[in-house]
């Protein structure tokens, strides 16, 4: 009775080790760009320790026009199927493991998470065209051993609405793509996704609400993101499947962790410091935790000596304090 107590014991410490050993996915979502990219602009993300990158191929549609259209004449190249599979082959060449990231531009509003039809015919329309587009980018997925895909960004109301799409547009990606499959759902919504047992990891674009300060210390956002975190752990435990941030970030400006949505377009100051402590916060919160799989910082620019700096007032942590938070943190993977 020892002996096989003290077995049991042996191989559940060693899965747990196992477990613990797994890096965590230490990532930036590159900018495609409206020019060709150089394998010198994958130099400064090596050089802050990620070891993912998530890579965005864009389409368009709008609320009066149905159709989903992707490797558009008139679309930046660093969009388009061509600049995606220079993206690929850079960052592959530099030993960045990738997660392909398509993401809808809808004309007139921008974010697609308020996009749906009322036109049962335009609906489908709309899926057809969707799955096109996601199918295509499956295919480059599968030819370019990508490590990651997601089937779709934001798209809040459809994915809400209409699950039964969704599983079977995710039927037909892993007829032709055989990795790790992953949606990414609002921070807001993630909970009334109805196909995550479909999915090989819980995507969440991460930005919760956290603190209305106008400089948040480090530990009032971790006593707000503990409670956000419980959340995640318990959904994360339901479903049996690792949570991973397919996007997270904060604004260099005041007021950053209220919600971006309410800063944007409005004339705030620079605040590197408050950035700063939004990162080192959801670090500390998340990176120690077994059953949270790592993230994507929002965004990173491929020219980085002409990104970001103390003056900017935008997401990428380029050239501010947040990016030393970043390299620190990432830089853990080195030591395990």
């Amino acid at each position: 009775m020892k002996i096989r107590l003290f077995l049991l014991i042996s191989l559940f410490s060693c899965g747990a080790q196992q477990q613990n050993s797994t890096p965590k996915i230490n990532g930036l979502c590159l900018v495609a760009p409206p020019y060709e990219i150089k394998s010198e602009y994958y130099d400064p993300i090596v050089a802050v320790k990620a070891n993912w990158v998530a890579i965005i191929p864009y389409a368009f549609c709008s609320p009066s026009q149905p159709i989903v259209k992707f490797d558009h004449p008139n679309q930046w190249i660093g969009e388009t199927t061509d600049g995606i599979r220079q993206a690929i082959t850079l960052a592959q060449q530099s030993g960045l493991k990738i997660m392909l990231k398509p993401h809808l531009w809808v004309i007139g509003q921008g974010w697609a998470g308020d996009l749906n039809y009322e036109s049962q015919a335009d609906l489908e329309l709309w899926m057809a065209s969707y799955t096109k587009y996601i199918l295509h980018y499956s295919q480059l997925a599968e030819e370019l051993n990508i490590e990651m895909l997601s089937v779709g960004t934001e798209v809040r109301q459809i994915a809400k609405s209409h699950p039964s799409f969704w599983r079977n547009l995710i039927s037909q990606v892993r007829s032709i793509y055989h990795g790790p499959v992953t949606y990414s759902a609002n921070w807001d919504n993630y909970q009334n996704i109805k196909f995550w047992e479909e999915l090989n990891y819980i995507g969440v674009d991460a930005y919760f609400p956290a603190s209305e300060s106008k400089t948040p210390e480090i530990a009032e956002l971790v006593s707000e993101n503990l409670k956000i975190r419980e959340q995640l752990q318990k959904f994360s435990e339901a479903y049996l499947k690792k949570v991973l941030f397919t996007e997270f970030g904060f604004q260099s400006v005041d007021f950053c962790t209220s919600g971006h949505w309410k800063t944007d377009g409005i004339n705030h100051k620079v605040n590197l410091q408050g950035q700063a402590n939004a990162y080192r916060a959801l670090f500390e919160t998340y990176w120690n935790e077994d059953w949270f799989a790592g993230g994507f910082a929002w965004k990173w620019h491929y020219k980085h000596s002409k990104t970001g700096g103390q003056n900017d007032l935008k997401f990428s942590p380029q050239n501010k304090l947040a990016e030393k938070i970043l390299k620190n943190q990432y830089s853990k993977n080195e030591k395990n």
